[in-house]
C-alpha cells in the first residue's frame, strides 16, 4: 500500500465532506503506518461523523499525547477539549471534568496565551447557564473577546450562541433569540466545522423548544435536516437533535415520523449511554404513545425515562389523569408545580394543572393556575405560549359557566393554533369551542365543530381524545354508562357549576368521597374535565331531574 497516497486521497474525502471514504482511508493508512497528530485529528473527526464513537475518543487521546511530545502544548489542550465535552454531553462529569483539568494544568504550566484558553472557558459558561446566567454571559463573553483575538470563528460562534442562551436563562429571551439567530447566520452559511455546526444547531432547536419558539424550532430543524441530507453518511446530529426534531414532527401532527425519530434517538442515544439525553428521548416516546393511547407503553417510557433522571412530569399526571386516576394525577401535577421554580419550566406544567385540577373540582386553583400561565405567555410573548395560555382560560372559563366568554379566548387559540399548523392542538380547543357554543345553544355551529375535531382526532391517531369526544355526543342510557345513582346526582351537581365543597354539603358527604365520585364518573365516560361532564348531563338530560 502506498501509505502517502491513501492519506491523500483521505484528505481530499475529508475536504469533500465525503466522511466514510474519509474514515476508510484514514484508519487503512494508520493500519499500515501511524498516523501523525493532525491526521489523527482529522480520524476523529470523522469517526465521529459516522457515528463511531470509541474509535473518535481512541484517535483523538492518540492525538493529545502525539502533541504532547513533538512540544505542541495548545494543540494537546484542544484534543482534551473534545475529549471532554461529549463526555459531558453524556452525564460522565467525573471524567470529563477530569479532561478539563488537565487542559488547564498543561495551559498553566506552560503560561500558554493561546485560543484554547477561550475554549475552556467554554464548558464552565454552559455548567451556569441556568444556576448563574450573568456569570455564564460573563464567561461567554471573555471566550468570544480570545476567539475575535486569535481569529476562531469556531469558539466565537460558540461563545456567543452561549451568551444567547444565558440571556434567556436570565429571563431576557429576545435579546438571547437575537445573539441565537446571529450566530445561526455563521452556521448557516458554512463557516464553521462538522462539529461545532452540529453542537449549534441541536442547543439553537433545544433552546426554541424552551421558549416555546415553534416557528424557529421548526425552521432551524428543517436547516438542521438539510444539512445532513447534504451529506448522506453523515449520522444525523444526534440522538438529541432527533429528539427535537420528534417533537417539531409531533406538533405538526407528523406522529408516525415523530415516533420513528424518538425511537431512533432512543437507540442512538443507548450507545454509548447518554443517560440525560436517553432520558429526554425516552420522555418524548412515552409522550407519542400517551396521546396515541399505548397508555402501558407509555408508563413504561416515563418510568425508564425516571431511571435516566428525566422529570416524568407533566406528562405522567396526564397519563393518570387520562386513564381516569384522578386522585393520583391531583398529587402528582401538584406536587411538580411545587417543584418548579424557573418560568418557563412552570409554563410546561401549569398548561397539564389546569386541565387536570379542573377535572377534580378545583376550579380556583385551576383559575390561579391559568392566570399565572397567562402573565409567563405575555412576558414571553411566543405565539405558541399564548395558544397554550388561551386554552387553558377557555377550559375555566367554561368551568365557570362564562361560555360567552369562553368563546372569546378559545377562537384566540384556535386562530393561532392553526397560524402554528398545530392540528392537534387546534382540535383540542376546538372541541372546547364546540362545547361552548352549545352550552350558547348555538347546537347547529357546535356539531360542525366537534365533528372537525372529531376528524383531526382520527387522522391523527388519537384515540383518547376521540373516545373523550365520542362520549360527549354519542348517544347513552339516561343515567350514564353504569353510573350508580349517586353518582348520577354528583354529576347533575357538577353540571349545574357547584364546587365539590358545594355538593358535599348539598349530599351531607365529604369533600374527599365527592371527589371519589367524580374520579369514577370520569373514569367510566372517558371524560377529563368539569366542562366535559357539565357537556355530557346536559346532552344527556340529567340537568334538572330530581333526586
Amino acid at each position: 500500500m502506498d501509505v502517502a497516497a491513501e492519506l491523500e486521497r483521505a484528505r481530499d474525502a475529508f475536504a469533500r465532506q465525503a466522511w466514510s471514504e474519509a474514515y476508510t482511508g484514514f484508519s487503512d493508512a494508520d493500519d499500515e503506518q501511524p498516523l501523525g497528530p493532525d491526521d489523527l485529528v482529522r480520524l476523529a473527526t470523522v469517526a465521529y461523523l459516522v457515528g463511531r464513537d470509541a474509535e473518535c475518543a481512541a484517535a483523538t487521546e492518540r492525538a493529545h499525547q502525539a502533541y504532547l511530545s513533538i512540544g505542541r502544548t495548545a494543540s494537546a489542550v484542544r484534543c482534551a477539549f473534545w475529549l471532554a465535552v461529549p463526555l459531558l454531553l453524556r452525564g460522565e462529569t467525573a471524567r470529563g471534568g477530569g479532561w478539563l483539568a488537565r487542559a488547564r494544568r498543561l495551559l498553566d504550566d506552560g503560561g500558554i496565551d493561546c485560543v484554547e484558553q477561550g475554549y475552556l472557558l467554554f464548558p464552565e459558561g454552559m455548567r451556569l447557564v441556568h444556576k448563574d446566567p450573568a456569570t455564564a454571559r460573563a464567561t461567554f463573553g471573555e471566550a468570544a473577546a480570545t476567539g475575535e483575538r486569535f481569529g476562531d470563528p469556531d469558539l466565537v460562534a460558540l461563545a456567543r450562541h452561549g451568551q444567547g442562551r444565558a440571556l434567556i436563562a436570565g429571563g431576557d429571551p429576545s435579546a438571547g433569540v437575537a445573539l441565537l439567530d446571529e450566530t445561526m447566520v455563521a452556521v448557516a452559511s458554512g463557516e464553521l466545522s462538522p462539529l461545532v455546526t452540529g453542537m449549534i444547531y441541536c442547543s439553537t432547536i433545544e433552546a426554541c423548544q424552551e421558549i416555546f419558539d415553534l416557528r424557529r424550532a421548526q425552521e432551524w430543524t428543517a436547516a438542521l435536516s438539510d444539512w445532513c441530507a447534504a451529506q448522506p453518511d453523515l449520522v444525523p446530529y444526534r440522538g438529541q437533535c432527533l429528539v427535537h426534531r420528534s417533537q417539531v414532527l409531533q406538533t405538526r401532527g407528523a406522529w408516525p415520523d415523530a415516533l420513528e425519530e424518538a425511537r431512533r434517538a432512543c437507540e442512538r442515544l443507548s450507545e454509548p449511554l447518554n443517560r440525560p439525553a436517553l432520558g429526554m428521548a425516552l420522555y418524548q416516546q412515552a409522550e407519542l404513545h400517551r396521546v396515541r393511547g399505548a397508555f402501558a407503553d407509555a408508563e413504561e417510557g416515563y418510568r425508564r425515562a425516571g431511571e435516566c433522571g428525566h422529570r416524568t412530569q407533566p406528562g405522567l399526571a396526564q397519563l393518570w389523569m387520562a386513564q381516569g386516576r384522578v386522585d393520583e394525577a391531583v398529587a402528582a401535577i401538584r406536587g411538580a408545580a411545587d417543584e418548579r421554580r424557573d418560568r418557563l419550566g412552570r409554563a410546561r406544567v401549569l398548561t397539564a394543572y389546569v386541565e387536570i385540577v379542573l377535572a377534580a373540582g378545583d376550579v380556583p386553583g385551576a383559575r390561579a393556575a391559568s392566570e399565572e400561565l397567562s402573565r409567563i405567555a405575555d412576558d414571553i410573548g411566543a405565539p405558541l405560549l399564548r395558544a397554550v395560555s388561551a386554552h387553558a382560560r377557555g377550559a375555566v372559563l367554561l368551568a365557570e359557566d362564562d361560555a360567552a366568554a369562553a368563546l372569546d379566548v378559545l377562537l384566540d387559540a384556535c386562530r393561532t393554533w392553526g397560524e402554528l399548523e398545530a392540528p392537534y392542538d387546534r382540535a383540542r380547543s376546538i372541541v372546547l369551542l364546540g362545547l361552548a357554543r352549545r352550552r350558547l345553544g348555538d347546537v347547529g355551529t357546535a356539531r360542525l365543530e366537534l365533528d372537525v375535531a372529531r376528524q383531526a382526532f382520527r387522522r391523527l391517531g388519537a384515540t383518547p381524545d376521540l373516545a373523550r369526544l365520542d362520549a360527549l355526543t354519542h348517544d347513552r342510557p339516561r343515567a350514564g354508562a353504569g353510573l350508580s345513582p349517586r353518582e348520577t346526582e354528583v354529576l347533575r351537581l357538577v353540571a349545574t357549576g357547584r364546587t365539590n365543597h358545594a355538593i358535599a354539603e348539598e349530599l351531607v358527604l365529604s369533600e374527599k368521597t365527592v371527589a371519589r365520585h367524580l374520579s369514577n364518573i370520569f373514569a367510566k365516560l372517558g371524560l377529563t374535565s368539569r366542562s366535559a361532564a357539565t357537556a355530557y348531563a346536559y346532552e344527556h338530560d340529567l340537568v334538572g331531574r330530581g333526586r
